[in-house]
């Protein structure tokens, strides 16, 4: 599926619609020589949503869903987990592509999701791979990254003002429509979450 990518003026600012594949939204993105104003939906190929500049309440976002399947994204993405190659995060923690960042040290990077699924919707990654695509490919010298994620989605909750109720989720393979083989954590709050998820 190639990538498509669509802009419509409105009066508070232009928007820009991003879809398609994964795998050539990397080369869409450096293609468009993106401003840092510009928020993409990158990180989403079986998604389509209006995403406003920054200026806009990032609470007052609607979302589009798209026709894509997500299952189906989810398995192209595994296809090439395995590949060492580079990911839309590697690229992110480069600053090749904009982010907003929430938190960052030394060894971990926390920015927001640009396809939020809560008001707020912040991505916790480790700054090295490290063989870790996915949490099942974890090992026990991993432990100490591992730690640092929990510790910095914390740290996340409490810098957005969630402390007191979110929710940390890691998608893991294709049956968890896992899109982008870095490990990451999500951390999901500003309203209230419902059970059992997904």
């Amino acid at each position: 599926m190639r990538m498509a990518a669509a802009a419509a003026a409105s009066s508070s600012g232009s928007f820009f619609i991003l879809r398609g594949a994964y795998a050539t939204a990397t080369a869409t993105a450096a293609s468009l020589k993106a401003s840092p104003r510009t928020a993409f939906s990158l990180f989403s190929p079986h998604r389509l949503r209006l995403s406003p500049t920054p200026s806009l309440s990032r609470r007052s976002v609607s979302y589009v869903r798209a026709t894509g399947n997500e299952e189906d994204a989810a398995k192209a993405a595994a296809a090439t987990a395995d590949s060492g190659a580079s990911t839309i995060f590697d690229k992110i923690i480069n600053k090749e592509i904009p982010s907003t960042i929430v938190y960052e040290d030394d060894k971990v990077l926390a920015f927001r999701d640009v396809n939020p699924q809560a008001p707020v919707h912040v991505l916790v990654i480790p700054k090295l791979r490290d063989g870790l695509t996915q949490l099942g490919k974890a090992e026990e010298r991993h432990g100490n990254i591992l730690g640092r994620l929990m510790c910095a989605a914390k740290i996340v909750a409490e810098k957005e003002g969630i402390l007191d109720g979110f929710r940390v989720v890691i998608n893991n393979g294709p049956g968890a429509c896992q899109s982008v083989y870095h490990l990451h954590l999500h951390v999901l709050g500003g309203r209230q979450m419902k059970w059992p998820p997904g």
